[in-house]
C-alpha cells in the first residue's frame, strides 16, 4: 500500500468561448505524472497555448495517476521515472494494459542511455531528457499525437553504435524488474527501502537480487557498483 499522501489537480484552458467553431472533438486530455510542481508547471505552460483547447490533469505518484487514469480517456501522458511510492516500469505496462489507447512520452532527468531503450520497447512513444529543454518535448509531444516515435540525436547515433558492436551490455540481460532493483542498490538503497520505493515484499526483492546477480555473474552489491560504473549506468 502506498503511504504517501497523493495530489491530484486539474488545469483547463478552453478558447471555445472565443472560437466558437472549436468542437469537444478536438480537445486534447492530457495526464501530467510528476513529484515536482514545477516541472509540471513548465510542461502546462508549453501545453497551454499550443493545443487549445485542452485539459490538463496532474498527478504526483502512482496512486494519484491510476485514480486520473480510471476518471477519463487521455490522448498523452507524460511521465517521469522516478516517482515516490511509484514502480515507474510497472505503471507504464499498466497504462499500455488497461489503457491502450494512451500514448505515453516519458521525461525524465534519469540517464537516458540507461533508460530510453527499455522505455521505448515497453511501448513509451518516447524518452525526452529534461536537460533537452521545452523546445525538444515539444517535437517529442507532436510526433507522439501524430502515433511516431521520439529518439533524441544522441539515443539514435548510441542505438546504431549498438547494433554494429559485438560488445553486450549485461545489464541489457536482466528484466525490467532486475534492472529497477540494479540501479536502487547501485544508489545505495537497502532490501527494505527497495521493498518500499517498488511496493512490492522484501523476499521478492530478494529473490531478484539473487538472480540478478547471478545473471551478471557478480556476488555483491560492490561488484554491482563496479560494473555500473564500467557500464555508465
Amino acid at each position: 500500500m502506498l503511504s504517501r499522501k497523493s495530489s491530484v489537480s486539474i488545469v483547463q484552458y478552453d478558447l471555445r468561448n472565443q472560437l466558437p467553431f472549436l468542437s469537444q472533438k478536438c480537445m486534447k486530455n492530457f495526464l501530467l505524472i510528476d513529484d515536482h510542481a514545477i516541472v509540471r508547471s513548465g510542461v502546462k505552460i508549453l501545453l497551454l497555448p499550443l493545443f487549445s483547447p485542452c485539459q490538463i490533469y496532474e498527478a504526483d505518484d502512482e496512486k494519484s495517476a491510476i485514480a486520473c487514469l480510471k476518471e477519463r480517456a487521455y490522448d498523452l501522458v507524460i511521465m517521469d521515472v522516478r516517482l515516490p511510492d511509484t514502480d515507474s516500469f510497472g505503471l507504464l505496462e499498466y497504462i499500455k494494459i488497461n489503457f491502450p489507447a494512451s500514448r505515453i512520452l516519458i521525461f525524465s532527468m534519469s540517464a537516458e542511455n540507461i533508460y530510453a531503450k527499455r522505455y521505448l520497447i515497453a511501448g513509451a512513444m518516447g524518452f525526452v531528457s529534461k536537460t533537452s529543454g521545452l523546445g525538444e518535448l515539444q517535437k517529442a509531444i507532436e510526433l507522439a499525437l501524430n502515433n511516431r516515435k521520439y529518439i533524441s540525436c544522441d539515443l539514435a547515433s548510441r542505438l546504431a553504435n549498438d547494433f554494429g558492436s559485438r560488445v553486450v551490455n549485461p545489464f541489457s540481460l536482466l528484466s525490467a524488474k532486475e534492472f529497477d532493483i540494479s540501479i536502487l542498490m547501485i544508489a545505495g538503497h537497502s532490501i527494505t527501502e527497495i521493498s518500499k520505493i517498488l511496493n512490492i515484499s522484501t523476499s521478492t526483492v530478494g529473490t531478484h537480487k539473487a538472480r540478478l546477480l547471478e545473471k551478471l555473474h557478480i556476488k555483491n552489491v560492490m561488484e554491482l557498483s563496479e560494473m555500473g560504473r564500467e557500464y555508465n549506468v
